[in-house]
C-alpha cells in the first residue's frame, strides 16, 4: 500500500469514528465475535455483498451508502449486547438475525411510499432512493459537491445531477428525475 492509500484509509476510519462511532473494521469483527459470524454471513444479514463488506471494514470505502444497512447494523449492535449480557441465547440470536436480514430498515425507508407501483413497477420515489443510494456509496456528499463543482463550468446538467441526487433530499430529486421523464 503506498502513501497515498495509506492515508485515503487513515481518513476513511476517521470519517467512519465520526459517522459510526468507530472504525467499521473494529465493530464488524466485534459483531462477527459476539455473534459468531464469518464475513460472509455478516454481509449475507446486513444486505450487502461480501466485497463490500471488506471494503468497509479494511477503509477502503468510508460510508454505508444504504439506510436500512445502517439500521441493520445497529440492530446486531443491541442482539451481540443482548447474546453477551446472557438474556438471548444462540438460538434466539440466530432466529433474531434472520428477522434482521430480511427486514427493510423501518420508517428510514418504509414512510408512506410503497416500494411498487400496482403494475408492480418502482415508484420513481424507490428509483431515486436507489440512484441516491449508489452515488453516496462511491462517495461522501462533500466529495460529490467538490466534483459537481470541478463539473459546472463545462457540463452544469451533470453537476446538477450530482449535487441533486449526491448531496440533495429525495423530494428534489424526485422532482429532478420526474422533469427530466418524456
Amino acid at each position: 500500500m503506498d502513501a497515498a492509500q495509506q492515508e485515503a484509509t487513515a481518513r476513511a476510519r476517521e470519517l467512519q469514528r465520526n459517522w459510526y462511532g468507530e472504525p467499521l473494521g473494529a465493530l464488524f469483527r466485534r459483531l462477527i465475535d459476539d455473534l459468531g459470524l464469518n464475513q460472509a454471513r455478516l454481509a449475507g444479514v446486513l444486505g450487502l455483498s461480501a466485497p463490500m463488506l471488506s471494503q468497509l471494514m479494511s477503509g477502503q470505502r468510508a460510508k454505508i451508502g444504504n439506510p436500512a444497512v445502517v439500521q441493520r447494523v445497529q440492530l446486531l449492535q443491541d442482539l451481540a449486547g443482548q447474546v453477551a449480557d446472557g438474556s438471548a441465547s444462540a438460538a434466539e440470536a440466530t432466529e433474531r438475525m434472520d428477522e434482521i436480514r430480511k427486514s427493510q430498515g423501518g420508517s428510514v425507508l418504509s414512510n408512506t411510499t410503497t416500494t411498487t407501483s400496482s403494475s408492480g413497477a418502482p415508484t420513481v420515489k424507490r428509483v431515486v432512493r436507489e440512484i441516491q443510494s449508489l452515488l453516496r456509496s462511491v462517495a461522501a456528499a462533500g466529495d460529490i459537491i467538490d466534483a459537481a463543482d470541478a463539473l459546472s463550468a463545462s457540463h452544469p446538467e451533470l453537476a446538477e445531477f450530482l449535487r441533486v441526487y449526491g448531496a440533495g433530499r429525495t423530494s428534489d430529486a424526485v422532482a429532478h428525475y420526474q422533469s427530466h421523464q418524456n
